[in-house]
């Protein structure tokens, strides 16, 4: 389908106003932020600056964009600068793409809670893959890996999960060698699983406890802490998805990959169809259907309702590092994997580690441990 040149901007441009009028008590400060961003972005309220050709002279006058991270226009210059500091970070080793998916019970908890359950999203994840890593039966390794939040589905609706993007393996806990995992398996799915549900009830409850959990409308009930853990119990016995993608077709597809994910918003200015009558068209990918491309029509009020159930809170990262790239020791961490006892072609051409084996020995340098989650 072509481009229909319309813009979330348009939306809130001519609908927004109204918007706000019916519904300007349920409207965070974060949410009347964005929409004030993307309402403005590129216009002369925010001024502009001259952009000259560096062969003719040319000049244009260009406006301002709002460097929202929830803007559609925005991302581009981002993601390219993200792009280009992780093109540094690879390793010429398989990486694999995991996707950590919350029940519908606990999304509707996440919305009236974002800033604590989404840290327990991250929290949970990132630690159920550095445990079952590091257990000898699985890897028995130091993987490094970076989680990227989603809260939205193609339609919109709030589906808060996890895009986990990890390497296929690590250094030995001893910083003697590097063991591999197998080249088209990381980790089992139903032990990732199993751990994740475990964990993140486990946390959920202890926020309820800490009384960091607030409870509105429909949810009101679950203030009473029996009521509450009531809830949570048949989500103990239930299956959470945790998802493995086929592996990437080595290390520079993953970025290639990721770069879709990493400085997406809810919906993308391209996949806007029409805005006529009040209502706004837009195409989304059914993936219950084959993963067809459909339309669906939604009322502006509601298109606009949908879109702000993605305003994240104020200072919360959606992109995080752990492992051997956490922020506090990368460079150090991935120096030890390319220092000259690790040349790149024993890595390439090591042996796989299969669970429970370890890999051929490969010296490295010895490193002090340094936690850091």
């Amino acid at each position: 389908m072509a481009r229909s040149g319309l813009e979330v901007a348009d939306v809130f441009r001519r609908y927004g106003e109204a918007y706000r009028q019916h519904h300007g008590a349920s409207l965070s400060t974060e949410q009347r932020r964005v929409m004030s961003a993307i309402e403005l972005c590129r216009t002369a309220a925010l001024g502009g600056h001259i952009e000259q050709c560096n062969r003719c002279d040319h000049q244009r006058i260009c406006y301002n964009s709002c460097r929202d991270r929830h803007c559609p226009k925005c991302q581009s210059m981002a993601k390219a600068k993200w792009l280009e500091d992780r093109q540094s970070e690879l390793l010429p080793v398989p990486y694999f793409h995991l996707v950590f998916t919350v029940p519908r019970s606990i999304a509707a908890i996440a919305y009236q809670n974002k800033q604590h359950v989404y840290n327990i999203l991250f929290r949970a994840a990132s630690e159920t893959v550095r445990t079952i890593a590091a257990d000898p039966k699985h890897l028995g390794a130091e993987t490094g890996f970076f989680a990227v939040l989603h809260t939205w589905g193609q339609t919109l609706v709030h589906h808060p999960h996890l895009h986990v993007v990890v390497a296929g393996g690590g250094p030995s806990f001893d910083g003697t060698r590097w063991i591999s995992s197998r080249p088209d398996f990381f980790l089992s799915v139903r032990v990732l699983s199993r751990l994740f549900r475990r964990l993140f009830l486990k946390y959920l409850e202890a926020a309820f406890d800490a009384g960091d959990l607030q409870f509105f409308s429909s949810l009101e009930p679950l203030r009473i802490k029996h009521t509450f853990l009531r809830h949570l119990g048949p989500l103990r016995k239930a299956k959470w998805v945790v998802y493995a993608k086929a592996p990437f077709d080595g290390p520079q597809a993953v970025l290639r990959y990721v770069a879709k994910y990493t400085h997406r918003v809810a919906i993308s200015n391209n996949r806007l169809l029409g805005l006529d009558d009040g209502k706004v068209q837009f195409r989304w990918k059914d993936y219950r259907d084959n993963n067809q491309h459909k339309t669906m029509e939604l009322a502006a009020d509601e298109f606009i309702r949908r879109f702000l159930l993605h305003v994240l809170p104020e200072g919360l990262q959606r992109i995080r590092y752990y492992g051997f790239l956490a922020n506090c020791y990368r460079e150090q961490k991935l120096a030890l994997c390319r220092s000259t006892e690790l040349p790149r072609r024993l890595l390439l051409s090591a042996r796989p580690a299969f669970p429970g084996r370890r890999s051929d020995s490969m010296a490295f340098r010895a490193a002090p441990s340094m936690p850091c989650f």
